[in-house]
């Protein structure tokens, strides 16, 4: 039997009734549910024993069959097969309908699907559906051809007969006045009663003409209506139409509601449609050839697989199995039932009702008034408040529907599939752990002996301790005696686990340690992974995970460790960085000072030193001479000689001042030059000996340690002349508001700027608070501005800069007037971090989402292609120096070409070469001011990326591995310092400025592909400027050199121009201040260009806000978005026109046209915004557990397609391994065999540094095992 686990493919489509039956174990015909008595389902009912399984395992209903014995057996008395009660989570029932209902999905979904195929609109198709409209289904030509004539002499006749039966009718009533009038007159009666008599004869024939000319008019209208009747009319009209069926109705067919769509999908020829509508293609224009297109899409979507349309329409509605929606009884008796059953209750009261009405041949116009509510049920059932007012529960809440269940955040897919819950995990508040190792955590005992207990009762029962697994078990719950912790000991030694701190932004939010047993009840962190995970001590939790599997704990150990991950992914460099006290304790251990006791004497050795020093001869700081273990003697201070032995002994001597900056530079230098060991070792010791002088240095702070500078009143003086002054011109109106403002701001910035550099300067060196912020410990001079100095000038919430500044400072405290503008903006900005967090989680998800499946697939495509990027600039005296953004733009990255020295020629890094720190020096060196490098943009291949395109992995700084899900880490990347990014538009007063977008929504605007705001146009090819200024506004017309036609480029009156008058342009120029729209740079210069303009923009954001991010992540980015072509000209391919396609199909298509010597097809590159280009995956899956999900489901089941779980969260949905990392196919069949020594030593407990870091990335290994996160999953 076929495992139900393995498939390659997983395809949608659309489900007749024939396969609602077949998937069906039965019919549900009553909407009862349980039985309030007995509490067991009601037969036939939603919850029925017989059709969807018992509801105790093995038990039958009636009682007669209970036990395993009787497996498979049917009861003979109620039905019920015998079996295990969670075949109730499997086995699907159905509803017949008593007549045909649509689908909504095909009909309201946008566009119409249904409306598409039959060429109608939806206005129309609602008519039909819903009973105010028949439709005419069929129609006999040949006959009513063949008695036309004849019909119509009848309807003459008819007509005639009308007519003279008129004549008479007047005639008779004429003859009757006559008589009357007669009589009248013998009787002498007055003049007006005979006028009376008169009118009301005339009336009377009036009405007799009146009655007469309507019917003939009815008749002329069903005959002409009857004449030109045609397939797919509606007649609105129920007595016309019910006229024209009582006269010609053997002619033809008509219907209402979903019957009629049936019977039009039953005779409806798809290849007939599909050859017109390719007619109209080809010939007709505008309007009518692009509905032809989208009509064509659908009729060839059916065509192409073997979906049938009838599928739309449904006779059967399937129950989808009932432990899906639950019943459950609450305290009290009462039950909660789920939203569903309400809805299937009201399907199946209105069909039974249905039924009813049919069997007693009741009126036609109340049996369709019951289909129409029928078809509302069914309707509200699959999308409930897609049409009308949607059915609503207790409290008027809408009730959830079938795609309710799905949609969103809450629904199936990214509820149940994409995040699951997991057990042997826990989570509690964590405290830092200053005397653990790098790779070590503290776990809490409780924590440990409940997260290990099943290894615990195993090692328990393995060693006598207990007799069998349920009397460990005793033991470890009450966890008395010493056995039990012994055995934890043992059993934790060497069994890494998982901490995971969410938020999970980047992969370094879940990271793998070697728990140590700790006593209370907190979990003990690493000071120096904090950084990685974000996490402080203010009682953040963090949750721990533990690895089962032999293979999980490798993986945890190799690739997981936090030892392995000191480095950043974003962008290469150490994320495991001593902060705040550390760096304090570095510092004062590292500082100089004159005039220290024991200045200037010299020691033999550092031992020598330290006496000297525990005998207060000497200080920390005194410059002394020092003799080293090499014999070489050093004029040093004791501090520095004890901070170099934390570093490896081969460490270059440091012989400065160590802040954060300097310290930044040694970590950067150890994680490029030492192996993972000696880096985490040395990390290790600066921890230590950072807390351990921190702790000694005596550093404390007070208000007294802010010095307010004795000049600041006599400062502030001059400047507020200056300011009096620029008022006084205000008023007299020499200046505008906005001048006025520009310069009062200018005035007070100078005058902060003033005072806070004479605080500095009265700062003493050795001032705690000066320390602090020299050694980049903690807080900057901006904050030590506002205490000590002047609070400056601020912002309102509008971001507009008030131009009176605060001059008080914080430790003299403000004034009311001062307090309330400064809290003013103050509030806006906590306003701003709040929406900026969503904001920039929304936007990780969506790139995640586009780049899921971008991963490394092959070592090299081979390509030729690179992007020449600049590394040096050349100074006045022709030397070179490296560029500011080398870091992120070369760095880490493959050569494309050979680079040969500038001058000798010398092959300095070979084509393919990694491109490190090391290399781009030497380069610098050489005087090379621009290379050649490979990138992922140029790659060629076919699916995901090539390692040699993608270079160096920036978290393990070696090449990427196959498999690497490098999508994920760019996204991740760019989205984890996104809530860095500010969020509002600066203004700098009310200055006629650039309204450009900053930020965050900056970034968005970009990946989105948004016309930007603030939009600058670009010239459409070279030419000549002219400037003409109109009352309106102004043009930019610019004539080409070609002497094609003059171009036009409207600009407001406020845009600032960045050429003149009578200049000279090139093709793609920017004309005024701004940014231009990536599509029109597409469009103009071609993709490259458009590629390095996202790129640099994205890039521009990170970088004013001094975040730094390689530029392969955004290129990683970039590429998703350009991948996609959409097809002008068809040629003789099967593309159609106005279609997207991957370009990889696009090209493969038009190969194999070329090759049967046909005409391929022509396409233009398109950018899509990230959300889009989710959407246009070809995984059906992943896009709908993307957004949109109805709507994604319904093109897939029409288009038949299938997923063939490429993907990341395909495979995390069904719950398969995911392709990346060593989930890939060539690393799965791996098995791993311990040796004799291994064996006999599995549970003696060896330390953890003779552990060999090295395995699974030494070049000997065949098999790279690579790193893989699931850490975007959780958000």
């Amino acid at each position: 039997m076929q495992d139900v686990n393995f498939f390659d493919q997983l395809q949608i489509g659309l489900a007749t009734a024939e396969d609602i039956r077949t998937w069906s174990h039965g019919e549900v015909k009553k909407p009862e549910t349980i039985n309030y008595r007995t509490l067991k389902p009601e037969r036939d009912g939603l919850f029925c024993e017989k059709i969807f399984g018992p509801t105790r395992d093995w038990e039958c209903y009636c009682g007669k069959y209970k036990r395993v014995r009787f497996k498979g057996i049917i009861c003979e008395r109620c039905g019920v097969e015998v079996t295990r009660s969670k075949v109730r989570r499997e086995r699907m029932g159905h509803i017949e309908l008593a007549a045909p209902v649509t689908h909504i999905w095909y009909f309201k979904g946008v566009p119409s699907r249904l409306g598409y195929l039959l060429d109608l609109a939806p206005k129309d198709l609602e008519k039909v559906i819903y009973f105010a409209a028949y439709m005419i289904t069929q129609v006999d030509e040949d006959a009513r051809h063949r008695d036309l004539s004849s019909l119509e002499a009848k309807i003459d006749v008819e007509r005639k007969g009308m007519e003279s039966k008129r004549d008479n009718d007047i005639e008779q009533r004429m003859a009757k006045l006559e008589e009357d009038l007669a009589a009248l007159e013998a009787e002498g009666a007055k003049a007006d009663q005979r006028r009376k008599v008169k009118d009301a004869a005339e009336r009377e024939a009036k009405q007799i003409r009146d009655r007469a000319q309507r019917e003939i008019d009815r008749l002329d209208e069903v005959w002409d209506r009857f004449k030109n009747l045609k397939v797919q009319d509606l007649e609105g009209d129920e007595i016309l139409y019910r006229e024209m069926t009582y006269r010609f109705g053997k002619y033809f067919e008509g219907y209402m509601g979903a019957a009629a769509i049936q019977k039009r999908l039953e005779t409806f020829d798809l290849n007939a449609e599909a050859d017109s509508l390719r007619e109209t293609i080809n010939t007709g224009k505008g309007q009518r050839k692009t509905r032809a297109l989208k009509r064509l899409k659908v009729v060839s979507a059916f065509l192409a697989n073997n979906n049938d349309p009838k599928g739309m329409v449904l006779d059967a509605v399937p129950v989808i199995p009932p432990e899906l929606r639950p019943m459950v009884q609450l305290d009290g008796g009462r039950f909660a039932t789920s939203d569903l059953n309400d809805l299937y209750r009201r399907v199946i009261n209105r069909n039974n009702r249905l039924k009813r009405l049919l069997d007693l041949g009741a009126p036609e116009i109340i049996v369709n008034n019951e289909k129409r509510m029928l078809q509302e049920a069914v309707d509200s059932l699959f999308d409930n408040g897609r049409r009308g007012r949607p059915v609503t529960g207790p409290g008027n809440r809408p009730l959830k529907s079938i795609s309710d269940m799905l949609k969103g955040k809450q629904g199936r897919f990214r509820q149940n599939l994409l995040g699951k819950r997991v057990d042997y995990s826990g989570r509690s508040v964590i405290v830092v752990g200053p005397q653990l190792k790098l790779h070590q955590c503290g776990l809490p005992k409780q924590m440990a002996i409940e997260l290990f207990k099943p290894f615990v009762m195993k090692r328990l029962v393995d060693l006598n301790h207990a007799q069998n697994i349920k009397s460990a078990k005793r033991m470890v719950e009450r966890g008395v005696r010493a056995e039990v912790w012994d055995v934890l000991e043992e059993v934790i030694a060497e069994h890494p686990v998982l901490l995971n701190r969410a938020p999970t932004l980047h992969r370094l939010g879940i990271q793998a340690f070697e728990p140590q047993l700790i006593e209370g009840k907190a979990i003990q962190i690493h000071p120096l992974v904090c950084s990685a995970f974000n996490a402080d001590f203010d009682g953040d939790q963090m949750a721990v995970h533990l690895p089962l599997s032999a293979e999980a704990q490798a993986e945890a150990r190799i690739l997981m460790l936090s030892t392995n991950n000191i480095l950043k992914p974003a962008d290469g460099r150490p994320v495991t960085m001593p902060t705040q006290d550390m760096i304090i304790g570095i510092f004062f251990l590292t500082f100089a000072r004159e005039d220290q006791p024991g200045e200037g004497r010299a020691f033999g050795s550092i031992a020598e030193a330290i006496m000297a020093f525990d005998h207060k001869e000497i200080s920390l700081q005194s410059p002394i001479k020092l003799r080293f273990r090499d014999g070489e003697t050093r004029e040093t201070t004791l501090g520095r000689a004890l901070f170099n032995e934390a570093l490896p002994e081969d460490y270059p001597y440091v012989d400065y001042e160590v802040g954060k900056k300097q310290l930044g530079v040694i970590v950067n230098d150890l994680a490029e030059r030492y192996s993972k060991v000696d880096v985490a070792n040395a990390l290790d010791n600066l921890k230590d000996t950072g807390f351990h002088w921190a702790t000694r240095s005596g550093v404390t702070i007070s208000i007294e340690d802010v010095v307010t500078p004795p000049r600041k009143q006599e400062i502030l003086a001059t400047y507020e002349d200056q300011a009096v002054k620029v008022q006084k011109q205000f008023g007299r109106g020499l200046i505008t508001d906005d001048e006025r403002r520009q310069e009062l701001i200018e005035i007070w910035t100078q005058a902060t700027n003033e005072v806070a550099a004479e605080m500095e300067g009265t700062f003493d060196k050795e001032n705690p608070i000066y320390m602090m912020v020299h050694s980049g410990a903690r807080g900057n001079m901006m904050q030590v501005r506002q205490i000590a100095a002047m609070r400056g000038l601020v912002a309102n919430p509008k971001g507009e800069i008030i131009p009176r500044p605060i001059k008080a400072n914080f430790r003299e405290g403000l004034s009311v007037v001062e307090y309330f503008i400064a809290t003013h903006g103050a509030r806006k900005g906590l306003a701003d971090t709040a929406l900026r967090t969503a904001d920039s989680g929304y936007l990780t998800r969506r790139l995640v989402d586009v780049s899921q499946d971008v991963i490394i697939r092959e070592d090299d495509c081979g390509t030729e292609r690179g992007l020449p990027k600049v590394i040096g600039q050349r100074l006045d005296d022709g030397r070179v120096i490296a560029t500011e953004n080398v870091e992120t733009s070369v760095y880490s990255r493959t050569a494309a070409t050979d680079i040969a020295h500038s001058e000798t020629g010398e092959v300095l890094v070979k084509a393919g070469g990694d491109i490190g720190d090391v290399q781009i020096a030497e380069l610098v060196d050489a005087g090379v001011d621009q290379i050649k490098v490979r990138s992922v943009l140029t790659c060629e291949a076919r699916t995901g990326t090539c390692a040699k395109c993608y270079g160096r992995s920036l978290a393990t700084g070696k090449l990427v591995d196959l498999g690497e899900a490098v999508g994920i880490v760019a996204a991740q990347s760019i989205g984890e310092p996104g809530t860095q990014l500010t969020m509002r538009t600066f203004h700098t007063g009310g200055v006629a400025g650039d309204d450009i977008t900053h930020g965050l929504p900056r970034v968005v605007e970009l990946f989105e592909a948004r016309q930007p705001k603030g939009r600058a146009p670009i010239t459409e090819s070279a030419g000549r400027i002219e400037i003409d200024e109109t009352d309106k506004g102004r043009k930019i017309l610019v004539t080409p050199d070609d002497g094609t036609d003059v171009q036009e480029y409207p600009v407001t009156k406020r845009a600032r121009l960045l050429v003149g008058d009578g200049d000279h342009v090139e093709v793609g120029q920017q004309l005024t201040h701004g940014t231009p729209d990536p599509q029109e740079v597409l469009r103009i210069l071609g993709v490259r260009k458009a590629q390095e303009h996202l790129v640099d923009e994205v890039q521009e954001v990170y970088r004013s806000q001094g975040v730094s991010i390689h530029d392969k992540h955004i290129e990683i980015i970039v590429r998703q978005m350009l991948r996609r072509v959409t097809v002008i000209e068809q040629g003789d391919t099967n593309l159609l026109p106005g279609d997207l396609h991957d370009r990889v199909r696009f090209e493969e298509e038009n190969r194999r046209v070329v090759s049967e010597s046909g005409s391929p097809a022509s396409g233009r590159p398109v950018l899509m915004g990230i959300t889009k280009a989710s959407l246009a995956t070809d995984s059906w899956l992943s896009a709908a557990s993307f957004q949109e999900t109805t709507r994604v489901l319904t093109d897939a089941a029409i288009h038949g397609k299938s997923d063939s779980l490429r993907g990341l969260k395909e495979n995390v949905i069904i719950g398969k391994l995911i392709p990346a990392g060593t989930g890939l196919e060539r690393y799965r069949n791996i098995r791993v065999e311990p040796t004799e020594e291994a064996r006999a030593a599995a549970y003696s407990v060896s330390g953890y540094e003779s552990y060999d870091y090295d395995f699974g990335q030494s070049t000997g290994q065949s098999v790279a095992l690579d790193d893989f996160d699931f850490g975007s999953y959780q958000n």
